[in-house]
């Protein structure tokens, strides 16, 4: 199994497509790269720990590779905007990627090198040391899933779900 904690605008976005795919064993929505070890979603959203809105998702690497994990993360945000997913904006919705070792950073940079050729503006997205990785509360976990009838859902994640699922169609369960 493979760990991997990114971050790319709301949490609940890369959640939603990321249990979606095969060989994704758990993705939980959490906090990291902050501060303080106080991370709580109110204080997160309001800036006040430096934390990024996070997922970490553990797959399975011989039913999906970390290249799928990695292009399907740079596909569903938008990297190349500093501190910003769409209407969301602040430091905690930072494209980021956590790395837990030399190892994982090089996976990250190589990523990061691909993902450069798909856009024309160039990608800010910060590599970090992963420090720690704070879980979220119950209600931010599953989030997709569990208000379809609210709009942000329809309005904002769903799409992105639909678009990995066009690209990556033999990923998805």
């Amino acid at each position: 199994m493979t760990t991997y904690v990114l971050a790319g605008g709301c949490f609940w976005c890369l959640d939603a497509v990321f249990r979606k795919l095969n060989g994704v064993e758990t993705s939980v929505c959490g906090y990291s790269g902050g501060d303080k070890n106080d991370a709580e979603y109110y204080r997160v959203a309001g800036g006040r720990t430096g934390h990024a809105e996070s997922v970490r998702v553990t797959f399975d690497e011989s039913m999906i590779p970390t290249e799928t994990i990695l292009d399907i993360f740079f596909l569903v945000h938008d990297p190349t905007t500093l501190n910003r997913q769409g209407a969301d904006h602040g430091l905690q919705y930072r494209s980021a990627m956590f790395y837990a070792n030399e190892a994982q950073k090089a996976e990250f940079e190589a990523a990061i090198a691909r993902a450069q050729t798909h856009w024309n503006e160039p990608i800010v997205t910060s590599l970090e040391p992963l420090e720690a990785f704070y879980e979220a509360e119950p209600e931010h976990q599953d989030y997709f899933a569990n208000n379809p009838a609210n709009p942000y859902c329809s309005i904002v994640i769903d799409p992105k779900v639909i678009k990995a699922r066009k690209e990556y169609a033999e990923w998805f369960n």
